[in-house]
């Protein structure tokens, strides 16, 4: 029946006057809207021309089921159907009618209940799919047959079409989309048993609709934990122009965007009608961003195959991983001759079972068993390559002829098609959910009662989405308030390397969750380590990331430099003063501390030079204190002397303190005596000098003594100038107790690995120098008086040995000032400037003591014959002695 006859009365009289007049029946649409649909739906529609294509199979029974199959293919522009499909086809069609024929010789499922289907071909094109669909409408149209009228006079006799109360399709999302329509319009609820496009779970807009296989969005689901579970976070997309696809596309999109970890390089969709070297392009697109070598793939089967196609062409097999969609499942067509291309390729499928019985009954059909089936002697014709004859048809003589013998897996090859369980399920379903209504209205009553005659498609969507039954593979079968089954796929993997039958492999289900099982994955060449697909690699220990604005599955890794550590993944900060990072700079770890010690080579010059120091200053002042009395130690000024030799030998010991460990004891002896042995040399040094200038100055202009020259005086004196010292000190400790610290800036070089943390005492290089300031203030004192004092003769005293002593003294310290700044900043500060500090007092200390006492040890040991009394002259002599002098030596100065 076309749709022009649908609508037309087949009452054997003529129509006298009028139209027919569309009633709205209950949850129906008013006539325009209607009308407006069927117009839209029809315009520009190809449809089968008519002798050429049967229109549709017609089962009686009590209650009727309407079925939508993709019998024949999409037929080219201008034609609506193409070849017959014979999986997809016949072999899902087949499957509601052996359905049926279970259902109405169960004695427990709908006793007394027959039902009967209208079957229809989609053509697999959603315009010629609702055109089709029209008939399972027309019992709910109502016409207004007032104005017709017999010859005779009698009413019309007008057969009253068939009511579907539910249909069973489509397969096609875009088929079922646009049927889906209109069955809702008509209340009439729908199975699905193939049709998996997201939008479909729409249930404001698809309220009617139900289906048996998960829906994509669950499919996506499984696609992003599958590709999360093999560590990718970069792929691309590729989708084939259409409902199924572009909605495959976008809900794993969705999805990736919601848990994260996971971006999308390029969404790329093919053409419904490519163009030459379409796909060569598209392969091109994807190695724009070829990191992302993972691609996941929602299209149809010859869409996978150009793919795959391009690909090899490309020379690039073996670099895209494919995660296909159930379009692709375990199919071998798509891979037929690129099994190369397609190995490691991952594919998921709703997880199904081959149904033993629908083989036995598919296998038994043939010609004379199977003439309900207006489409099955075109199968026939297709499977086993013959042809038949039939009555308006031409003979084709290229083809030999059929016998009708032929039998199905024995001349032809024959393997279950995928959804026939899923067709069965859905079958079942609808007889559960009238069966329980039957229950419900007609308790007891054998056949259809009033209440459900006719059935009410609202209250049996009710029903429908109530159902829970194990269906034909042993798998429950239910529907959530969506009408959408529950997610349970299997996933498989295309392998052909170390394996004895290469095919698709079962390597994990997913039912709610990924339950993946790596170990039996395999992939190009055979190799066990699973590819990558990331967009950077990830960042070595020690590396922050340095995010690609806005593509946050992109960075560059930059190395935490310097002192830096890994606070987390990206961010880098700074270690503690006292820590440095550890070499692969994920954490920090202590700075070593370190001391100069004994056998450094800093510290072993100084010290031999202390040693060599006190040595011969122990000897002096044994001598001295051996040979007291005698003139050259009694003419030396014994008082002072042994004070000067204190001195000297505390310089020598501060060699020893500077080196020593660090302690609060040793810091004290330190602030001690650091200036203390300075002092007390300079300050005895300076009373001598001081003592001598005075005499001789007091001599020119007078005979009496001057004050203060008796050795008692000149101790006083000394220890006066000490007290300075030892006071500076005191009241340092008082305000600044002395304390180790650990310095960690001295020695922290720009590679951490040589960095150290210095154990010193809390001595600044400005504390250490105030330190000898006084005894810097009483060398140049002393200096002055050394050079005031020149003239006095050399045999009558010590001043120009002190003299000689001071110059040298000064030289060795404007020596040392700049060594000891000049190396603040080197990594060796600590040892520098300790070495530096020591070998200046240890010269400064040598020079006093060879200047000054070397000498007279000497006269004392070795000439003691020179170490007798001289004749004592008095004061006034020896001025006037010396004022002699200063006379003759200006006049030769003038001369």
């Amino acid at each position: 029946m076309t749709p022009q006859e649908l609508y037309s009365s087949p009452a054997r009289c003529r129509r006298l006057a009028g139209t027919p007049a569309l009633g709205s029946p209950t949850g129906a649409a008013p006539p325009l809207l209607f009308w407006l649909l069927l117009l839209a739906g029809l315009a520009g529609v190809p449809r089968a021309q008519k002798g050429t294509q049967p229109h549709s199979i017609k089962i009686e029974g009590d209650i009727t089921l309407g079925g939508l199959f993709p019998v024949h293919s999409r037929g080219p522009a201008g034609v609506a159907c193409g070849e017959i499909k014979k999986e997809k086809g016949i072999h899902r069609m087949e499957a509601m009618l052996y359905a049926l024929d279970q259902i109405n010789s169960d004695p427990d499922l709908l006793p007394n209940i027959t039902l009967g289907a209208r079957i229809l071909d989609t053509c697999a094109r959603d315009t010629y799919a609702l055109e089709q669909s029209l008939t399972f409408v027309q019992a709910l149209i109502q016409k207004d047959n007032s104005d017709v009228r017999c010859s005779n006079g009698e009413p019309p006799i007008i057969p009253e079409p068939e009511r579907v109360v539910g249909v069973i399709g489509a397969s096609g999302s875009s088929v079922s989309i646009m049927v889906a329509n209109v069955l809702r319009l008509f209340a009439i609820p729908q199975i699905s048993y193939a049709s998996t496009a997201p939008e479909l779970s729409d249930n404001s807009r698809y309220e009617f609709f139900s289906r048996v296989v998960p829906p994509d969005s669950y499919q996506a689901q499984a696609m992003v934990d599958i590709v999360k579970a093999m560590g990718w976070n970069y792929v691309s997309t590729l989708a084939s122009e259409g409902n199924y696809g572009e909605s495959g596309v976008e809900a794993f999109v969705q999805i990736s965007r919601e848990t994260g970890g996971l971006c999308i390089a390029q969404s790329i969709k093919i053409p419904r009608e490519p163009k030459l070297g379409e796909f060569d392009k598209l392969i091109n697109r994807l190695m724009e961003t070829s990191n992302a070598r993972g691609v996941i793939i929602f299209a149809n089967e010859d869409d996978i195959k150009r793919v795959l196609e391009a690909s090899k062409k490309a020379n690039l097999t073996g670099h895209f991983v494919f995660v296909g969609s159930d379009s692709w499942g375990a199919k071998s067509s798509p891979i037929q001759d690129l099994e190369d291309v397609a190995e490691g390729a991952v594919t998921i499928l709703p997880k199904r079972a081959s149904i033993d019985g629908f083989d036995q009954y598919f296998i038994s059909r043939s010609l004379e068993n199977n003439r309900r089936n207006i489409w099955f002697a075109e199968f026939w014709e297709d499977d086993f390559k013959c042809k038949l004859t039939r009555p308006g048809v031409k003979y084709d003589s290229s083809r030999r002829k059929c016998t009708g013998e032929e039998r199905i897996s024995r001349e032809s090859s024959y393997e279950q098609e995928g959804k026939v369980q899923f067709v069965i399920d859905a079958v079942y379903a609808m007889a559960h959910a009238i069966h329980s209504m039957h229950i419900d209205l007609c308790p007891g009553y054998m056949g259809i009662c009033d209440k459900m005659d006719p059935v009410e498609g609202r209250m049996l969507l009710q029903y429908i989405r109530s159902v829970n039954f194990n269906g034909s593979a042993g798998t429950g079968v239910m529907f959530n308030e969506n009408g959408d089954a529950p997610g349970r796929y299997d996933i498989f993997q295309y392998q052909i390397s170390n394996v004895t039958n290469p095919g698709y492999r079962v390597i994990g289900q997913w039912t709610n969750h990924l339950r993946l099982n790596e170990d039996e994955m395999q992939w190009n060449g055979g190799d066990v380590r699973i590819p990558d697909s990331v967009c950077s690699f990830p960042c070595e220990p020690g590396e922050r990331k340095k995010m690609v604005k806005g593509v946050p599955c992109c960075w560059h890794c930059e190395l935490c430099d310097g002192y830096q550590y890994q606070l987390d993944e990206f961010n880098c900060d700074t270690c503690p003063m006292d820590m440095r990072p550890l070499v692969n700079r994920t954490g920090c770890r202590p700075t070593p501390i370190i001391k100069l010690e004994w056998s450094s080579p800093w510290a072993i010059i100084p010290v031999f030079l202390a040693i060599l120091g006190i040595l011969a200053t122990s000897g002096c002042i044994c001598t001295f204190i051996r040979f007291n009395d005698s003139p050259i130690v009694r003419a030396s000024g014994r008082e002072l002397s042994y004070v000067l030799l204190t001195g000297i030998f505390l310089i020598y010991l501060i060699t020893f303190l500077m080196i020593a460990e660090p302690s609060s004891g040793v810091c004290a002896s330190r602030r001690m005596l650091l200036g203390l042995g300075m002092c007390i040399s300079y300050s005895a040094m300076l009373t001598k000098t001081n003592r001598i200038y005075r005499i001789f100055e007091q001599g020119k202009v007078a005979v009496s003594p001057p004050k203060f020259i008796s050795p008692g005086s000149q101790l006083v004196i000394t220890f006066i100038l000490i007290s300075v010292q030892v006071l500076a000190v005191f009241i340092w400790f008082g305000v600044d107790p002395p304390h180790t610290i650990i310095d960690y800036e001295e020695q922290k070089p720009p590679n951490p690995e040589f960095a150290r943390g210095v154990l010193k005492c809390d001595m600044s290089d400005l504390s250490l120098i105030l330190c000898l300031s006084w005894s810097i203030v009483l060398m140049i004192t002393c200096t002055v008086y050394a050079i005031k004092s020149r003239g006095v003769p050399e045999t009558f005293n010590e001043a120009k040995p002190i003299g000689f002593t001071m110059y040298t003294t000064c030289i060795v310290w404007l020596a040392f000032v700049p060594i000891f700044f000049g190396t603040a900043q080197s990594t060796e500060k600590m040892f520098i400037q300790t070495t530096t500090l020591t070998v200046s007092m240890s010269l400064s200390a040598t020079v006093s003591l060879g200047m000054l006492y070397i000498p007279k040890v000497y006269v004392i040991i070795f000439h003691p014959e020179q170490n007798v009394q001289k004749r004592k002259r008095s004061l006034k002599a020896v001025v006037q002695a010396v004022t002699v002098s200063s006379i003759k030596e200006k006049e030769k100065t003038n001369g």
